[in-house]
């Protein structure tokens, strides 16, 4: 059958293939072999650089090449080196212009030597681009391009930004040239406004763009920061990107990155590198219990004062109560007076403590978790056309997880004790709805669930000596239980408390310290 071409079987093409492995896998050990050779003797040369550029070029993604050339990048660097201190090394004293001509010509060297340092470096960051383009997602080509930049001196970091540009056109959610963009644009110093504009472009292409929506959460707080820092932003330009973002989901209502980028939005916008605060505290005559907000492993680095009854008292001697580092008691004892009036002092926070009612010696402080931040009316009124949406679109799609989730997160921006319940019950069917996250949801409805009892405790009547839950009160687990630290005694779900065992919360009554 002339002038058609043959089809080999299944059975030749695996054969084949199996050839080909074979034959790449000994060029690679006899590469390998040789460059492990050449090491051993120290030979960091030319050759050794052709030999590691053979491999890479196929798997840019062996680290010990990458190593390897930066062995031999700074060997070739440290003779140049060697030859510019050679020349300049002083010799006998010679007439003015014989002193001129040895001036300029040493001048001439040096900057020869720099010429040559900077084709090294121009040398190893074109092997990276030609490896990129094996392999856009290689970390360790990403990792020895950063290293090449930061040992050249005249690095063009504006060059850097238009290839992150480039690598972006091909693929626009790379998140390796997203996080690399993040490292050059800070050396070459591109203003945040610009890069945020950049982030819009990119979104308008493709809505389902994780990286940009993230790079965006990080440049919005530098340029619109929120003074009360109880949100992402400021209101008015949080107000404007949860129009867009809502634009974005209901695009596509299946696509998740617009909706997790909505969840960011409507959060407390909490620094996670800030000090932690004051959660709760009690104080007696023979000692204090001090609950933090976020754990803190050495409180001891924390300046904490007790001030009242004319003296102010550094506590000290603190030791921990639970092994996270959010719970600690103080073994220090203290010259209480009733009528006196006391403040807690830690690091730059300072509260007022209230005397325990009743008979009984002592004073405390406790700030319940923030359930929702407060807002404007404009903001209220965005956020309300927002949930309104959201149960528009479940009125068409009644199980679209992310439909379910925002609208419950809104409905807790809005107003957390009034829409408690209704918020929990749109948890309850994502349970079902999406059940391989089923343990994250009721974790959230746990969190969502003390955060409401909390919120409540101190309208009790045995605040703060006694804490209830109700037994039909359904929890998994106890988040915040730092917080309970100032009961004398809690009541939990007997189900809860079965299922916590020795895990239950300490309580004041069990870490008193007798006199």
């Amino acid at each position: 059958m002339h002038g058609r071409v043959k089809v080999r079987t299944t059975e030749e093409e695996r054969e084949r293939k199996k050839k080909e492995q074979a034959l790449k896998v000994r060029a690679y050990r006899a590469a390998m072999g040789r460059i492990q050779k050449k090491r051993d003797a120290g030979e960091l040369d030319n050759e050794m650089l052709s030999l590691t550029v053979q491999i890479l070029l196929r798997n840019p993604d062996v680290s010990t090449l990458w190593n390897i050339r930066r062995e031999c990048v700074l060997e070739k660097l440290s003779r140049l080196k060697e030859e510019e201190t050679a020349c300049e090394t002083p010799g006998e004293e010679k007439p003015e212009e014989e002193n001129q001509t040895v001036e300029d010509k040493t001048g001439e060297e040096k900057a020869a030597a720099e010429d040559k340092s900077h084709s090294i470096f121009t040398c190893e960051l074109d092997l990276t681009e030609q490896c990129l383009m094996v392999n856009p997602k290689s970390y360790n080509a990403w990792h020895h391009r950063c290293w090449t930049l930061e040992q050249n001196p005249r690095a063009d970091w504006q060059r850097e930004v238009q290839l992150c540009n480039k690598y972006l056109k091909f693929d626009e959610r790379n998140f390796h040239t997203w996080d690399y963009r993040r490292y050059v644009t800070g050396k070459a110093m591109v203003p945040a406004a610009q890069e945020l504009d950049f982030c819009t472009e990119k979104i308008r292409v493709n809505f389902s763009n994780y990286s940009s929506w993230h790079h965006r959460s990080l440049l919005l707080p530098e340029l619109y920061p929120n003074q009360q820092r109880d949100r992402p932003m400021s209101e008015e330009k949080l107000q404007k990107e949860l129009e867009m973002v809502l634009t974005a989901a209901f695009t596509d209502p299946n696509d998740s990155s617009a909706w997790f980028y909505q969840r960011w939005l409507l959060g407390s916008g909490a620094q996670l590198d800030r000090a932690p605060r004051i959660a709760a505290f009690r104080l007696e005559s023979h000692g204090a219990i001090l609950a933090l907000d976020k754990p803190y492993p050495d409180i001891t680095q924390l300046k904490t004062e007790l001030v009242g009854g004319g003296q102010t008292i550094l506590l000290e001697s603190w030791l921990p109560v639970d092994k996270r580092g959010t719970s600690w008691k103080c073994q220090q004892n203290f010259d209480y007076q009733r009528k006196s009036t006391y403040s807690l002092r830690l690091s730059d926070q300072k509260v007022d403590l209230l005397p325990l009612s009743g008979s009984e010696n002592g004073a405390y402080y406790f700030a319940p978790p923030h359930g929702t931040a407060s807002c404007s009316k404009d903001l209220l009124a965005e956020l309300q056309t927002q949930l309104q949406s959201c149960l528009d679109l479940l009125e068409f799609e009644p199980d679209s997880k992310w439909t379910l989730l925002t609208s419950a997160l809104l409905m807790r921006a809005i107003d957390f004790s009034a829409n408690h319940e209704t918020s929990l019950a749109h948890l309850a069917k994502l349970e079902k709805v999406d059940s391989l996250r089923e343990g994250y949801y009721k974790d959230l409805a746990a969190r969502w669930t003390l955060e409401w009892e909390l919120a409540k405790w101190p309208q009790s009547a045995d605040f703060p000596k006694r804490f209830d839950i109700a037994d039909d009160v359904l929890l998994e687990s106890l988040p915040y239980d730092q917080y309970l630290v100032i009961a004398d005694e809690i009541t939990l779900p007997n189900k809860l408390r079965d299922k916590l065992g020795e895990s239950v919360p300490k309580t004041f009554a069990d870490l008193k310290l007798q006199s």
